[in-house]
């Protein structure tokens, strides 16, 4: 019976020790095939640039192509699904984004996939601000004087979006909520048609990514008040944030980050986490990355968990308060 019972004892800590000399095995040979990259959005796009720029990065280091594949629809549920329902064996990464694995979960009340609990997060890789900018008839050249005009004609100042429920459309409404104002907002199909009808002077104001408002701002047809993110960008040193220009606290930032499906073997995940990290040290990505607005972060797979988990619970009450529904 002493026999059998030490048997017994020691049988769990045994396999505990096999398993992980296993994953630590197959953590010295992965990746031994092509990795699918999935980016649920259609080529060309933001999301779709960055994606392209980190599967290349992770191809010269992992050894192995990193094929990007475009799964673009529904706002991006359909690539994120995706990617939670694949094998949790380190070959499916999903390149995810504040839409995907913050907003999707407060805006749809019954989302495909939760974006805690059904991914394994790898990286948070890219920040990019965002800019507030209105069309120069606007009596308004600052943030300051924008919420006092908001007050003295409330629901008289629209601000515009490329669709509900999208960055701007929330940095719209949390300008809103945190201000005490009533703008009203008008979602376009697209942040384009948005723009265009902006910089013709049809509607007021929008919060819209830099590398698209930049050409405006130079030829003087939009006047810019302040950018989204905690600190000043580098692409316009000289604009204060939103917070410091009148409303503090504010802040919306795009990011952009890899997960892979629940379940992939810690060995995979910081195998993947340290080859992002070094790609973007490098002073090429770095350049890359600037060209499109973005800043490199490279952060540690538990620090990326915090902050989906952050942004998850801030965009949910944003949602809520401004009883915001999908279309």
């Amino acid at each position: 019976m002493r026999g059998r019972s030490t048997t017994r004892a020691w049988r769990g800590p045994l396999f505990a020790v096999l398993l992980l000399t296993g994953c630590a095995a197959f953590a010295q040979v992965y990746p031994a095939k092509p990795v699918r990259f999935i980016v649920p959005f259609a080529p060309g796009g933001g999301n779709d640039v960055i994606g392209r720029l980190v599967s290349s990065s992770l191809s010269e280091r992992l050894g192995q192509q990193v094929v990007v594949d475009n799964r673009g629809g529904a706002g991006g549920i359909i690539g994120s699904e995706l990617t939670a329902k694949a094998a949790p064996d380190g070959y499916t990464l999903l390149l995810g984004h504040i839409g995907t694995l913050a907003i999707n979960a407060g805006l749809y009340p019954k989302l495909s996939y939760d974006p805690i609990r059904d991914f394994a997060p790898v990286c948070l890789v890219a920040t990019a601000q965002n800019i507030l900018v209105v069309h120069p008839s606007l009596p308004a050249r600052s943030v300051k004087e924008l919420i006092a005009l908001a007050k003295a004609k409330p629901g008289q100042l629209n601000f515009v979006s490329g669709g509900i429920g999208g960055a701007g459309h929330l940095a719209g409404e949390l300008l809103n909520s945190m201000a005490g104002v009533q703008m009203v907002h008008i979602a376009y199909k697209g942040a384009g048609p948005a723009l265009t009808d902006l910089v013709a002077g049809q509607v007021q104001l929008m919060i819209t990514n830099m590398p698209a408002a930049m050409p405006h701002l130079k030829s003087g047809r939009l006047r810019a008040l302040g950018v989204t993110g905690a600190n000043r960008s580098p692409l316009m040193p000289d604009l204060p944030t939103i917070s410091e220009a009148g409303l503090p606290g504010y802040e919306l930032t795009n990011w952009f980050g890899v997960v892979a499906p629940a379940a992939t073997p810690r060995a995979i995940v910081e195998r993947l986490n340290e080859a992002i990290v070094s790609g973007l040290k490098t002073a090429e990505m770095r350049e890359r990355l600037a060209a499109v607005g973005a800043e490199p972060v490279g952060s540690t797979p538990a620090a990326f968990a915090a902050h989906i988990k952050s942004e998850t619970g801030k965009w949910s009450k944003v949602i809520a308060t401004a009883g915001i529904k999908a279309n």
